[in-house]
């Protein structure tokens, strides 16, 4: 599956929730779901829990980018063009952070 697809399934099954939710419901929602994740993970919880914890990351990442009409894929590749967004190498090569 591509991204312009997960988004696209997002966008038929709850866009018209997220609407009536609004952007500041939606925008909690999105930081306590990686809340959750970060827990999982810092709890070293099992692979499926943590995978299941993405998957709901990254559906409210959808729901927001749905919301305000951002194609992901294309903002993706707009700020990563197959390399890093600072020094434009692949691999990274920037000193100031690991």
């Amino acid at each position: 599956m591509k991204i312009k697809d997960a988004q696209e399934i997002m966008r038929r099954i709850y866009l018209d929730r997220d609407r009536r939710r609004g952007m500041d419901r939606t925008l909690l929602r999105t930081f306590q779901e990686m809340g959750e994740l970060s827990e999982a993970i810092q709890k070293g919880k099992d692979i499926k829990e943590i995978k299941e914890e993405i998957a709901d990351v990254f559906a409210w990442v959808c729901s927001i980018a749905n919301l305000i009409d951002v194609d992901i894929t294309q903002a993706f590749f707009e700020k990563y063009p197959n390399a890093c967004s600072r020094c434009h190498k692949t691999p990274c090569s920037c000193q100031n952070e690991p």
